[in-house]
């Protein structure tokens, strides 16, 4: 059984997202995610891959969609959660990307949340769910700030669900 473990950045206002794109830039984010998720398996949404544009090198790519159709180069296409978290079997640690949607899906099954933090409300049209903070502990978490691209503070937290 793998463990699976949720990432996403997140404003004040569970924003993560605007017209299919990240309302941000924080390139020490983009690098968090990739050094956590190196080697791994990522399970996204049909539209977040499409915000991507491309299989992620040295990660594989699973991409959930209803489209039976639906073939993409690099990737493996699964047509429900429970089937995409079946394709990564082989891996000790997944990773649900997003979008909103799949998140939603994935919050009971996961084993941890990685959140980007960000202090402040963001504008957007995509939004992380609620969930229960008494159903997760805090274990680290890392302050950070930054001037450019546009000033923003920020923190890496990492929860573990209680009782796992």
């Amino acid at each position: 059984m793998s463990n699976l473990a949720i990432i996403v950045a997140m404003a004040k206002n569970r924003t993560i997202g605007i017209d299919n794109t990240l309302p941000w830039r924080i390139p020490a984010d983009l690098q968090h995610f990739k050094k956590l998720t190196m080697g791994h398996h990522m399970i996204m949404g049909r539209k977040t891959f499409e915000s991507i544009g491309r299989p992620l090198p040295g990660r594989t790519t699973v991409v959930v969609s209803r489209d039976r159709s639906l073939k993409i180069d690099g990737c493996i296409v699964a047509h429900s959660l429970p089937e995409a978290i079946a394709n990564c079997a082989s891996d000790p640690q997944v990773f649900v990307v997003g979008g909103a949607d799949i998140y939603a899906q994935a919050l009971d099954l996961a084993d941890a949340l990685l959140i980007t933090e960000i202090q402040q409300d963001v504008d957007g049209d995509a939004h992380f769910p609620e969930f229960n903070c008494n159903e997760w502990l805090e274990v680290a978490r890392e302050q950070h700030s930054q001037e450019t691209p546009q000033p923003l503070e920020y923190h890496f937290v990492t929860y573990r669900r209680n009782g796992r």
